[in-house]
C-alpha cells in the first residue's frame, strides 16, 4: 500500500486526537521513506539497536511507541544520527504512535490488563481498574521483571494498571474512586509513594508498555523487534 494508506491505518489504531498535548508534533510520521509500505517492523521505542535491525530486515515502515526525537532538533548528531542514518540510508519510513496509542482501544493499557489476566475492567482517564486473577508474583513473571511495593498488598483484590510513567496523583485518586485497591505503573517518585491513599507497585516501564506493541505486531503481520533496556539489581 502506498505510504498515505499505511498513515490512514495507523491513524485508525491510534487516532491522532487522543494524544496528549504535550505530543503535539512529536507523533506521526517522524523520517520519511519509501512510498510503498509492504513490510514493517514495530518496536518500543527507535533506539540505535531497533534501527539497526530494521535496516537489516529491509522493512519499508518502522512503528514505535515513543517519540524519537523529543526535543527540537538543530542538528542531527550523537544518538539520533545512529538512529536517522540506518533508516534513512535504507528508505524507511518511521512513525510514533505515543499517548494516542495509550487512550486507544486496544493499546497499550488495554493490552497491559490483558495480559496480566484483569477481569470486569473499568476505564479511568488513562489507568484501568480490574479484578486480580493472579498473584503478584504470578505478574512478575508475565511482566519479566521485579515489582517495588510501597505498601502492603496482601489483600488487594481490584487492582489498577497504566503503562509508562503514570503515578499522578489525580489518576491515583480516580482509580480510587474506581474501586482500586492498588495501582501499579512505572517511575514511582517518593512524594507520591508517600502520599498515595493505597498500595503503589512500580514495575519497569519498558515491562508495562511492550505488550502493546507485540499484541499490535501480531495484530497487523509486523515483526516486533525486542530491546529490553539492561538492568541489575544489585543485593
Amino acid at each position: 500500500m502506498y505510504v498515505s494508506e499505511f498513515i490512514r491505518r495507523l491513524e485508525e489504531i491510534a487516532p491522532p486526537h487522543l494524544a496528549e498535548e504535550f505530543d503535539c508534533g512529536r507523533i506521526g510520521l517522524i523520517l520519511e521513506g519509501t512510498c510503498v509500505v509492504e513490510t514493517v517492523a514495530c518496536a518500543l521505542d527507535a533506539t540505535p539497536h531497533v534501527a539497526k535491525m530494521a535496516a537489516e530486515l529491509g522493512v519499508d515502515a518502522l512503528v514505535v511507541h515513543h517519540p524519537t526525537f523529543w526535543e527540537p532538533l538543530h542538528g542531527i548528531t550523537g544518538r539520533n544520527a545512529d538512529v536517522a542514518r540506518p533508516l534513512l540510508g535504507e528508505n524507511i519510513n518511521l512513525y510514533a504512535m505515543h499517548t494516542n496509542f495509550d487512550h486507544a482501544d486496544g493499546g497499550i493499557n488495554d493490552c497491559l490488563a490483558g495480559e496480566l489476566g484483569l477481569t470486569d475492567c473499568v476505564k479511568g482517564s488513562l489507568e484501568i481498574v480490574g479484578t486480580m486473577t493472579k498473584s503478584f508474583a504470578e505478574m512478575a513473571g508475565i511482566l519479566g521483571c521485579g515489582l517495588r511495593v510501597w505498601g502492603d498488598v496482601k489483600e488487594v483484590a481490584r487492582l489498577a494498571v497504566a503503562g509508562g510513567a503514570a503515578f499522578d496523583r489525580e489518576l491515583i485518586e480516580e482509580a480510587v474512586e474506581l474501586g482500586a485497591e492498588a495501582y501499579l505503573a512505572s517511575e514511582l517518585k517518593y512524594k507520591i509513594a508517600r502520599e498515595s491513599p493505597i498500595s503503589c507497585i512500580e514495575a519497569t516501564h519498558y515491562a508495562l508498555e511492550a505488550p502493546g506493541m507485540r499484541a499490535l505486531a501480531r495484530r497487523e503481520g509486523w515483526i516486533f523487534i525486542e530491546d529490553i533496556p539492561k538492568t541489575t539489581i544489585v543485593p
